[in-house]
């Protein structure tokens, strides 16, 4: 596979093991370590195929072959962009399209006769049209995660040249993704699929003007409100109204609005689209919102304590949940995270000051409140192979 020589031809540049060697060497360690393996690799058996983040279908092009080629010439410069291409190998990241598979199966026998044996895929027994808006799913959050790779860089930057050469393929490459993703869309033609997946561009869009934000634009925890008081997130945000100025210094509040909207949607309505493709009634695709909902912000808190554990040392997001339920827990606490950010974060110290604290603890509750609500969605479901799968996978957070 071309992108594949190209990733292999950038990795041999690299001079330290902190590249894309060293991170693959990682992953190849930890992943045989991870509870979630057995789960993800038992669904993968009931999809009829290995998912991955990034999808081969989508990946073997020229355009794709000449980004890859490209990103030789950033290792070194420290652009997030490399950070953002070696996260296209991160098995964590295939629960998006596992989830939406799933989803798509949860009713045994449920696709309706009078879709031709052209349409179906025999194998996973879902239809073409769901399997490609998994991956239509999978390349608009891709194509997010590197458009929030772009920097603010001074021209005076001893490395500007380079910081600017990782904005404009951050950009294009982002740009390129989205564009072909609905392009995809549309061939699907299925209008109100196209009109549902195209909200996502608003709730993602949305996400990047909350603030408060660095230099950078990268989220930071807003100042912990004195009066705390229970604050509920509706599943559908642009049915009701949310007070922002309820939600922001409100930790889980806080939290929910901004994954919600930062990702969770996205999954929730690619599940949703699923159904709504297999022509299943809208009570029975409300089901499919709500799974993938839950699940993607069970997920999200199950990730967040990840980046707490003993071998973990890099950065991390400032609005992760251990840290806003530490800054809630420790208001004074916001002052210096807000310090940080006018200079160099010190990720070391704000870690050390998390494990000291509630923080994880809230945390795990969190993830436990969302794997409960997708269970007993999922209990509206017959009985099937997939919905044992993603029991699974859940139980396995």
């Amino acid at each position: 596979m071309k992108v594949y020589l190209a990733l292999r031809a950038a990795m041999k540049t690299s001079r330290t093991k902190s590249g894309i060697t060293a991170l693959l060497q990682n992953y190849s360690t930890q992943s045989k370590e991870n509870p979630n393996n057995k789960a993800v690799n038992e669904a993968e058996k009931i999809v009829g195929y290995p998912t991955s983040f990034l999808s081969l279908r989508w990946l073997l092009n020229d355009e794709v072959a000449n980004i890859a080629l490209h990103l030789r010439k950033l290792i070194g410069s420290n652009h997030p962009l490399l950070s953002t291409a070696r996260q296209g190998f991160n098995f964590e990241q295939t629960v998006a399209d596992l989830g939406s598979h799933r989803v798509a199966r949860l009713e045994a026998g449920g696709l309706k006769e009078e879709f031709s044996q052209i349409d179906r895929d025999v194998t996973a027994g879902i239809l073409h049209s769901q399997r490609v808006l998994a991956e239509i799913t999978e390349m608009i959050r891709t194509s997010n995660i590197i458009h929030k790779s772009i920097l603010g860089v001074d021209s005076q930057h001893p490395d500007f040249a380079d910081l600017h050469f990782g904005n404009k393929l951050s950009l294009l490459t982002g740009d390129y993704l989205l564009s072909t993703s609905f392009r995809e869309l549309a061939g699907l033609k299925n209008h109100d699929v196209n009109e549902l997946i195209s909200t996502c561009l608003r709730d993602l869009t949305e996400e990047q003007f909350i603030e408060p934000r660095d230099k950078q634009n990268s989220p930071l925890p807003a100042p912990p409100l004195k009066e705390q008081k229970e604050v509920v997130i509706p599943d559908h945000l642009h049915n009701e109204t949310v007070k922002m100025s309820e939600v922001l210094g409100n930790a889980k509040a806080e939290w929910t609005l901004r994954h919600l909207l930062g990702g969770a949607n996205l999954l929730a309505k690619c599940c949703q689209g699923t159904l709504m493709l297999g022509e299943h009634p809208e009570a029975f695709q409300e089901l499919g919102y709500l799974f993938g909902r839950n699940m993607a912000l069970a997920w999200q808190a199950h990730r967040d304590r990840t980046h707490f554990e003993p071998y973990k040392t890099g950065p991390f997001s400032l609005v992760c949940g251990p840290v806003l339920f530490h800054v809630q827990h420790d208001p004074g606490y916001h002052s210096r995270i807000m310090e940080y950010a006018e200079n160099d974060v010190d990720y070391y110290e704000i870690r050390r000051a998390v494990l000291s604290g509630p923080g994880l603890e809230k945390t795990k509750e969190l993830q436990e409140e969302f794997s409960t609500r997708a269970l007993e969605v999922l209990e509206k479901f017959p009985e099937s192979e997939a919905k044992g799968a993603l029991v699974n996978i859940i139980n396995s957070l």
